[in-house]
């Protein structure tokens, strides 16, 4: 489970809820026209905007904010290096069967590839396309939350104009005027909520996953690369080092399983 992003959206409630109840009451904030106006408004013209397979990914990747198990960079080459231990000393047919162990399916692609005997630059390009339409997923889920930050705001625009209608329709009663006025306010107040605890960080955070698999992939195509090339273990190690930090590259060098020359 992802605790940043869990323990983010608790605070962030948890402060909005407790800076309201020093200075007010917590259902003064609450208005049911309101909450459908600028709910029901952005995903509707989210609905619009997008087709609903697109939508209903969405779904799936938000649940993956919280549950989807970061991975280790330096577990990534380690397994690399493996591998090319195996090749150099058993050839490249024999990475086969290590294959089909991977829990990475871009990785064990790019192996069976250099395994059939693909040509490097061949290889390269058909993984490079697989990266690049990867990416382009990424971007679309992205793509729907920033929709969704933007138009909060507006819908909660939209229902505070709808109250400030109504209250002027009410002018002839002068003690609705304050309350007619908070109620259309709570309007603007939940699309900035929305759009700036919820849907903007959410694709912030989604932009951050993503570069951080677009990175993970680099290495694996480099090392898949490297180890077809006949590259050293060691070479190899070194090469995809320079993909990390410099708290990660301890981290390996500590644990480093490069086959001995």
């Amino acid at each position: 489970m992802d605790i940043a992003t869990l323990a983010g959206i608790i605070a962030g409630i948890s402060f909005i809820v407790a800076g309201i109840l020093m200075s007010g009451d917590l259902g003064n904030f609450y208005d049911a026209p309101s909450i459908m106006i600028t709910l029901g408004g952005t995903f509707a013209a989210t609905l619009i905007s997008y087709p609903i397979k697109n939508i209903i990914g969405v779904l799936k990747v938000t649940k993956n904010l919280f549950f989807t198990k970061a991975k280790d960079p330096n577990e990534i080459i380690r397994q690399i290096i493996d591998l090319a231990n195996i090749a150099r000393k058993e050839g490249l047919l024999a990475l086969e069967e290590a294959a089909y162990k991977l829990d990475e399916p871009f990785m064990q692609k790019g192996i069976l590839l250099i395994v059939d005997g693909t040509d490097p630059e061949l290889v390269r390009n058909i993984m490079e396309t697989e990266l690049t339409f990867i990416e382009e997923r990424h971007s679309q889920g992205q793509a729907i939350f920033e929709t969704m930050a933007s138009l909060a705001p507006a819908f909660g625009m939209i229902g505070t104009l709808i109250g400030l209608i109504n209250m002027l329709k009410m002018l002839d009663d002068p003690s609705s005027v304050g309350p007619n006025m908070a109620v259309a306010l709570v309007t603007t107040f939940y699309g900035s909520i929305l759009a700036n605890l919820f849907f903007t960080p959410t694709a912030n955070k989604l932009k951050h996953r993503s570069a951080q698999e677009m990175l993970y992939k680099e290495i694996m195509l480099e090392g898949i690369l490297s180890i077809q090339a006949g590259e050293n273990p060691r070479i190899i190690e070194e090469k995809l080092k320079a993909f990390l930090s410099p708290q990660e590259r301890k981290a390996l060098n500590d644990n480093s399983t490069a086959g001995e020359e």
